[in-house]
């Protein structure tokens, strides 16, 4: 087998310019590595093996981050087809497809102190994808990676996913869909890295409350929420997760299409009912598991003002009965000029900018945490 190669010259200091070579390798090229410790962020399932880990997920939003002190690195792929920003000392990412097990050596580094992370960009509602580690050569030196103490979850649907939302057009054929969605890009991490925070994106594009998009089958989001895969075979739990701040978009799957024969709701208030119970339920789970937790619960103008009008109903119900850690946020006026008339990099940035405000306008919603 012939190494790919792949040179990127990185936007280095001033003093450190450096070219960065990443080559596929056979599986014997990197006997010698050795295992560098790695943080990971998003759900994932990790099973531990003496001298290994695999990590496995199907949630977006999934990165790894390590750091080492030396000139070159590996990382190992495994099941899946998966879009990879990997980000050196925080250049500008190097975009891979990695599909399947795959072995990538990163060398032509200066010989020095360097961070590494590697973001999942791609949405893999089909299957799980899995990652098992960076590595190091023999002298080498193992570093900590940058630890953080603020945490973020978004749920939502494919406006968190950030579905197509660096295409230039709104007409994508599904393999552009799947090239052209960069989860980091999207607002949740826009805003975790604003607060140097770490996150968790748990959306499925196409998913709502009670009604997915134009009525077809397959799991609600509040369904598959309590799960670390979309198999529902492993229930997700994480002691240290406990998000300061959750901010939630649901609502544009079940209204954004009229009801087709056969639903089971027959009319538009009987979706509507349903829908506010059931995520009244949902957030009331959602409040015993994070106690602490502020809320932001974000809608759009789409619909003819449908979903924002039942976001708020919700909202206020919540308020009703006595829970005070929770906002509504109206946000209009986008582009959704990205795959299938869906927000766009600079409506992420919007979006943003907007929850950020809400953030700032709320006092203590970094210090109630134990």
């Amino acid at each position: 087998m012939t190494p790919r190669l792949i040179l990127i010259t990185l936007l280095a200091l001033p003093a450190a310019a450096q070219t960065a070579q990443i080559e596929q390798i056979p599986p014997d090229r990197n006997a010698q590595a050795y295992p560098l410790p790695t943080l990971h962020g998003g759900r994932q399932l990790i099973t531990t093996e003496v001298d290994s880990s695999l990590s496995t997920y199907q949630w977006p939003g999934i990165y790894f981050e390590a750091a080492f002190k030396g000139s070159e690195f590996y990382f190992v792929t495994e099941d899946g087809r998966q879009n990879l920003h990997v980000t050196i000392d925080h250049q500008p990412p190097i975009a891979i497809v990695a599909q399947g097990h795959q072995i990538y050596r990163v060398s032509g580094l200066k010989k020095a102190a360097h961070s590494i992370r590697i973001d999942v960009v791609s949405e893999s509602q089909a299957g799980p994808d899995s990652f098992v580690g960076f590595a190091i050569p023999p002298g080498e030196k193992f570093l900590h990676a940058h630890l953080r103490t603020r945490q973020i979850e978004f749920i939502g649907d494919s406006h968190t996913v950030g579905y197509g939302n660096t295409s230039p057009t709104r007409t994508c054929t599904e393999d552009q869909v799947w090239s052209r969605t960069d989860t980091s890009q999207s607002f949740g991490p826009l805003i975790a890295a604003h607060y140097d925070a770490d996150y968790q994106i748990n959306a499925i594009s196409g998913r709502g409350i009670v009604r997915n998009y134009n009525g077809f089958p397959a799991d609600t989001l509040p369904i598959a929420y309590p799960y670390v895969l979309f198999d529902k075979k492993k229930v997700y739990e994480d002691p240290k997760w406990k998000p300061e701040v959750i901010v939630i978009a649901l609502g544009t799957n079940d209204f954004s299409t009229p009801l087709n024969p056969g639903e089971k709701w027959k009319t538009r208030d009987a979706l509507h009912a349903d829908y506010e119970s059931t995520y009244l339920r949902f957030l009331h789970d959602l409040r015993i598991r994070n106690p602490h937790a502020y809320f932001i619960l974000w809608a759009t103008d789409m619909a003819n003002g449908e979903i924002e009008s039942e976001v708020r109903k919700v909202t206020d119900a919540w308020k009703a009965s006595g829970e005070t850690r929770v906002a509504f946020l109206p946000i209009d006026g986008l582009a959704f000029s990205a795959c299938n008339s869906h927000p766009s990099l600079a409506d992420d940035r919007t979006i943003a900018g907007k929850i950020d405000q809400v953030i700032d306008a709320t006092p203590g919603i970094w210090s109630l945490q134990p």
